[in-house]
């Protein structure tokens, strides 16, 4: 994985997490931590603030091939990708994600008075009622 796709992989990862419920906030202060390290270098860069790029960098919706193309293209223009802060910042925070499962619940139940009532995959019910 090259430096620019790992700090990509990093950034959808901690924006899903900032988003769900289950991240810890480890993850979320990782990922600020990881987006603060791609300010400073590319303040450090210019000698100023891109706005388009803090702008991708803050956006709550990801459109990923845009997005990330957009993205990609800044990272390598800014030397982000070859910045050992930044790539620690991506890596912290993708270790600290694998440890959370980050992925929306996959079934939502609301079984009010129900009687034999299963969820999941590959079970075995036997229900007598009498």
């Amino acid at each position: 994985m090259t430096g620019v796709e790992l700090i990509l992989a990093a950034l959808a990862t901690g924006a899903a997490a900032g988003v769900s419920e289950s991240a810890g906030s480890a993850v979320r202060d990782a990922y600020a931590g990881l987006r603060d390290a791609l300010r400073r270098r590319r303040v450090a860069e210019e000698d100023r603030e891109d706005s388009e790029t803090r702008e991708l960098l803050e956006a709550e919706e990801l459109e990923p091939g845009l997005w990330e193309a957009r993205l990609r293209e800044r990272l390598v223009e800014a030397g982000a990708d070859r910045d050992e802060d930044v790539l620690a910042a991506a890596r912290l925070l993708l270790e600290r994600a694998a440890g959370v499962d980050a992925r929306p619940a996959r079934y939502e139940v609301h079984a009010d008075q129900a009687r034999g009532v299963q969820v999941g995959d590959h079970n075995t019910q036997t229900n007598t009622f009498s």
